[in-house]
């Protein structure tokens, strides 16, 4: 195996991973930005027909406008815009690469110092520097109830069509459980939400609220609250309500119960994460680098399991401060 030298290895190639690239070119550092995915493979696994909370231009990375129909933009324009970002800047990434191991080496020749080995399912790299821009929408939280691994259960949805006629139980408060509630019912699919909470999330859009809201009262679609699953068989599913266990015919499970980051690969490096329920990864504020000299991160990883905290909008200075400490060094 080959292995390739960069000053700078990028894992993860969404759009903070993107924005990460764009800087180091434009300060004229060789970089690779590595995607185990397609090109933002997260914004890809977003429902199919979403509309994001940001307008376009907080979405925007690089300088590079993002023009899109209307105020707040669909996921097909966002994939759109970042496609056609990587093709102007002709960013180095490869994709469909998983990084497996980043591994600290400290070495150094006459060219370049080598801290890092990088060893991918296709390759192995050396880096003097490492960020690391991933983000959450890779492990989703589990049920851990009997029959979760039923092939009926999912927890991505995609779009509602393949649901048309059918039995489908809902789980979840926030948008992407709404979304999917009010799209497959407009489809024609029997829809039951099982909501832990008394009420609909806080978080969900504004505009799309007050329409769940009078699709639960009208009983257009059936929502249980305060409640919880049992137990998912083949044809039926077993939910704890105030009331008692009920049993209801089922097609189909959706579980909308948010996804997490995955924190165990930042401890493998040796990165550092706060006791509590957050574990966020100690980093400085100020150049994002960790207690690891020479591995930094940007986007959404950096608030560990708080990922309501970091958006495109508010994580694309991460980019710029991580370039320019390691200029300065």
């Amino acid at each position: 195996m080959t292995t390739i030298h960069y000053p700078i290895i990028i894992v993860g190639g969404g759009p903070i991973g993107l924005a990460c690239g764009i800087e180091a070119k434009n300060a004229g550092i060789d970089y690779l930005i590595i995607e185990k995915g397609c090109l933002v493979n997260s914004l890809y696994n977003y429902p199919a027909n979403m509309t994001f909370f940001s307008t376009s231009e907080r979405l925007e990375i690089g300088g590079i406008p993002f023009v899109s129909n209307n105020a707040k933009p669909t996921r097909t324009e966002a994939l759109e815009y970042y496609r056609r970002v990587v093709q102007a800047e002709k960013l180095n990434i490869h994709l469909f690469e998983k990084v497996i191991e980043v591994r600290k080496q400290g070495l150094r020749d006459k060219k370049q110092e080598i801290n890092f080995i990088i060893t991918t399912n296709r390759n192995q790299y050396t880096a003097s520097s490492v960020i690391i821009s991933t983000g959450f929408y890779d492990i989703p939280y589990l049920l851990n109830v009997p029959g979760e691994d039923l092939s009926k259960v999912t927890h991505y949805y995609k779009e509602p069509h393949f649901y048309s006629f059918q039995k489908v139980l809902i789980i979840g408060a926030n948008n992407s459980a709404v979304d999917a509630s009010l799209e497959t019912w407009r489809k024609g699919a029997d829809v039951t939400m099982v909501i832990r909470g008394k009420s609909i999330g806080e978080r969900v859009k504004y505009w799309v609220k007050p329409d769940i809201e009078n699709r639960i009262k009208e009983g257009s679609i059936k929502a249980y609250f305060n409640s919880s699953i049992k137990e998912i068989k083949e044809k039926e599913v077993l939910i704890q309500t105030p009331e008692g266990i009920k049993t209801l015919e089922n097609d189909w499970v959706i579980a909308m119960t948010g996804y997490q980051p995955n924190l165990d690969f930042l401890r493998k490096i040796g990165i550092r994460l706060s006791d509590d329920k957050v574990m966020k990864p100690e980093v400085d504020e100020k150049t994002y680098q960790t207690n690891i000299p020479n591995v930094y991160l940007a986007g959404v990883i950096c608030g560990g399991m708080n990922t309501h905290r970091l958006f495109i909008e508010n994580s694309r200075e991460h980019a710029e401060k991580i370039i320019k400490a390691i200029l300065q060094k």
